[in-house]
């Protein structure tokens, strides 16, 4: 058993590995000659690099696919760069090189860990979720009951745990060598896509709701039952753990759409920690009522308490649903979603799901009414402080899916070269905000940055230019876009570029942050 553990444990590890290697484009190797250190960068085929600073030296942009910087080792400083291909910029990574001979330098994305992280959590909660569908809870004593049957046991059931791992990591990591990082970046912000998921989004909710079902064949899970069966071994632990990735499909399906929509926003590694974590909590009940069966008798029994879980599910379906029609909402100007409309919306699903669970709760246990009150209050108490919005309040705890707020005091140009001209007109400086109407980065940072009362009144002094790089009208986007790529050597968002009146950089460039007042540091004028 242990050495069966250990070699999945092992593929596992470099499934995982695999995908990581993936997201650096650049390796970086010092070499100490003399007085000097020679730092010398490999660059993967497809991608150039953008030297962004040096220690207290600068450089202008510069893309090679190939780079050496000879420098004092006194003048050995931390070094920031990004990596760009046609399509993309990565984020602003650091390296530093530590004073020992020859060595290979290593270095992390900016924020990346955090981003995996957060991904992370997603998954494993999402997983979580899964647990108390109709699909999941029911076979988890089936299930553990087989194993102890058969006599394996712990054994068992920790192998069919793994197994469950193994499946949907690998399907994380097939989508990303499906798409790679360029595309997963391609569908988190294009329109037509965000439409589709849309749609995914409500049909999946429409099946929460019990309209209809969705589910694979039934040849399919039959087949591989009967082969689960009929095989002996780790094989036929393996073909059990496949077959309730297809039985638990309908109720699966949707929670691992969503997760994989929201991990194509991020890193390539993404869709793979993502599905990580949400098999470990899927897989987490079959191993511990295994090793300790007795928690079996205690465990909730099935029941209609299921139907309504999934009915909770499928108004929050809805709810972030109507992100995704926002995003294709705003990039194609047709203003079907305002965000008066769109908050309007939100609060009917929070207060819907309140109302729902409110319905016939004098029917249950004492147990179940306590539940139900814990998801009531909060769910009623959220509807209601969206409803300011509705007049023009921030509610900014929405600030990430809703369409963004007008900011009032601050004249907003849309073309670059037309907010050039008046700045040299007037003698103001230039902040350049390089935006998406699928960034959810960008909502956030408007509503707890740009909206801060001590930030607008110094954007007051300048001429803001707000670029969407998503904008599919008129190549407008793709206009923008390109202005970011060729003059600025980014194409992440958000990106604030900073000019005097005659259109001269003035400072590095600003990412991403929710600290007011270190965007006030920032600011030069």
């Amino acid at each position: 058993m242990n050495k069966r553990i250990v070699l999945i444990l092992s593929a596992l590890c470099c499934t995982i590995m695999l995908a990581a290697q993936m997201v650096e484009p650049v390796k970086w190797t010092g070499e100490e000659v003399g007085d000097s250190v020679r730092l010398r960068a490999k660059i993967e085929s497809g991608w150039h690099m953008n030297i962004i600073e040096f220690g207290e030296a600068e450089f202008d942009v510069e893309y090679a696919d190939s780079f050496v910087l000879t420098v004092a080792k006194a003048d050995v400083k931390p070094l920031r760069y990004n990596a760009c291909n046609d399509v993309m910029c990565t984020a602003p990574e650091t390296f530093e090189y530590q004073l020992s001979g020859t060595s290979e330098v290593a270095g992390e994305r900016e924020n990346g860990l955090a981003g995996l992280l957060w991904i992370f959590a997603l998954g494993f909660l999402g997983g979580l979720l899964a647990i108390f569908t109709p699909c999941v809870w029911p076979i988890i004593p089936m299930t553990v009951s087989f194993f102890l049957k058969k006599g394996g046991g712990k054994r068992d059931a920790i192998l069919y745990g793994l197994s469950i791992i193994v499946l949907y990591v690998g399907l994380g990591l097939l989508v990303t060598l499906l798409f790679g990082a360029s595309a997963l970046n391609e569908l988190s912000t294009n329109a037509v896509v965000n439409i589709i998921f849309f749609l995914i989004l409500v049909v999946f909710a429409l099946s929460f709701f019990g309209m209809f079902e969705i589910t694979l064949p039934d040849s399919w899970s039959t087949a591989l039952d009967n082969k689960a069966r009929s095989t002996g071994g780790y094989l036929s632990i393996m073909l059990m753990a496949f077959t309730l990735v297809i039985v638990s499909f309908s109720c699966t399906g949707p929670i691992i759409g969503t997760l994989l929509v929201e991990a194509a926003g991020h890193s390539l590694l993404a869709p793979t920690m993502g599905m990580f974590g949400f098999a470990l909590a899927l897989a987490l009940p079959f191993s511990l009522f295994a090793m300790f069966p007795q928690w079996l008798k205690q465990a909730p029994k099935s029941g209609d308490w299921m139907t309504s879980f999934k009915v909770v599910l499928a108004f929050l379906e809805l709810a972030l649903s109507l992100k995704f029609l926002s995003v294709a909402d705003m990039a194609y100007g047709w203003g079907i979603l305002p965000r008066w409309l769109f908050i309007a919306l939100w609060i009917a699903c929070f207060a819907g799901i309140g109302i729902y669970l409110l319905h016939g709760i004098s029917k249950v246990n004492a147990t179940r009414k306590v539940i139900r009150a814990l998801v009531i209050v909060p769910s009623l108490a959220f509807a209601a402080y969206l409803i300011p919005g509705l007049h023009g309040a921030p509610v900014k705890a929405i600030s990430a899916f809703a369409p963004p707020m007008e900011i009032e005091g601050r004249e907003v140009f849309n073309d670059y070269e037309e907010g050039l001209a008046y700045a040299r007109q007037t003698g103001k400086p230039v902040i350049i905000d390089f935006t998406g109407y699928g960034c959810v980065n960008c909502r956030k940072m408007e509503a707890y940055v740009l909206d801060n009362d001590s930030v607008k009144s110094r954007l007051e002094e300048y001429v803001f230019i707000e670029l969407f790089v998503d904008d599919k009208r008129d190549g407008i986007g793709e206009k923008n876009s390109a202005i970011q790529r060729d003059q600025y050597g980014s194409n992440a968002q958000p990106f604030y570029v900073q000019l005097d009146s005659n259109g001269k950089q003035v400072a590095e460039p600003m990412a991403f942050t929710t600290d007011p007042q270190e965007f006030l540091n920032w600011l030069k004028y």
